[in-house]
């Protein structure tokens, strides 16, 4: 490699240990020549990733990335000893996760040590079965009940609810995951997973509908109606929550909404339309925003104005 310029990472692969590097002619020297030029990026002790890559990819890819690059660096195979577990594994099987680090979670059957595997990882010495085991791109991975159930037991409530409603929805079985949770009495988290699984709907599409679903249980109103397919001149439309007797939608204006990508103005043109001609039904609309989440009082009194025929001041 010639040394009057700055090295350049070959053109195939984009995930590295640094034995393979130094296989490829990259001395200690070049490798902190590409870090420092922002050519590499270093994800954790002994392994780097292409920057580009890392640039172009969302919060939850390098979310994920960094479970790969745990693997790489580890070098992990679907016969490893451990299972990706908890969180990661949520993130392995694209769960929705709201307000949760990045640490990255292993399940073993013997007593883990943190220092072996590194200070970003969590190690989680509990019995498990090979019904509890699944291969997801290759790495072992816990179940998505067993991923739901560990979730739901390390977790705050409402980040809880927001996994196990998308969980519910991707097919976890509800009699499964009852199971567990009537076999984990004096468990660190039981409660909270039980109160979950009382609680917990696949109607929701979104972390914001399942966190607006909770705030209007949590101000003591009357439960709406999710996904509620009602008709227009416009045709058959869908809303978020529903209250048919008054004729009140809530619909949820996150981004989110629209699976991590702005609406077009397609999408905008179109739900203006489909709100136009149910408004000329009878329809009222609350349009809630993430904010609007945690705002409390003024979230319930505009529900509540709208809920008995006042306009909200």
């Amino acid at each position: 490699m010639p040394q009057n310029r700055s090295p350049e990472l070959p053109p195939t692969d984009n995930l590295w240990r640094t034995e393979q590097l130094l296989d490829l002619g990259y001395g200690p020297r070049a490798i902190r020549s590409l870090l420092d030029s922002g050519i590499l990026v270093r994800l954790r002790h002994g392994c780097y990733i292409r920057a580009s890559l890392w640039r172009a990819q969302s919060p939850a890819a390098r979310s994920r990335q960094l479970i790969y690059a745990h693997a790489h660096g580890t070098r992990t195979t679907s016969t490893g000893t451990f299972l990706y577990s908890h969180t990661s594994a949520a993130r392995l099987r694209r769960l929705y996760l709201w307000d949760v680090d990045d640490a990255i979670h292993l399940l073993q059957k013997v007593n883990p040590s943190n220092e072996r595997h590194g200070r970003d990882v969590r190690c989680h010495t509990r019995p498990f079965a090979e019904h509890d085991v699944t291969v997801v791109n290759g790495l072992r991975t816990t179940s998505l009940e067993r991923t739901t159930a560990d979730c739901a037991m390390l977790l705050p409530y409402r980040q809880a609810l927001i996994l196990t409603d998308h969980a519910l929805r991707l097919g976890a079985d509800p009699a499964a995951l009852q199971a567990m949770a009537d076999n984990l009495d004096g468990r660190r988290g039981i409660r909270t997973f039980r109160r979950v699984l009382a609680s917990a709907d696949p109607r929701s599409e979104s972390p914001g509908e399942t966190l607006t679903r909770e705030l209007i249980l949590r101000c003591r109103i009357r439960p709406p109606e999710p996904q509620l397919e009602v008709s227009s001149r416009a045709g058959r439309h869908r809303l978020d929550f529903a209250w048919k007797e008054e004729k009140v939608a809530l619909e949820f204006d996150g981004k989110i909404k629209y699976f991590d990508y702005s609406p077009t103005a397609e999408v905008l043109f179109e739900e203006r339309r489909r709100e136009k001609a149910l408004t000329e039904e009878g329809w009222r609309f609350v349009r809630v925003e993430w904010k609007d989440l945690f705002r409390e009082q003024e979230f319930k009194s505009r529900l509540l104005s709208a809920l008995a025929g006042r306009p909200h001041p």
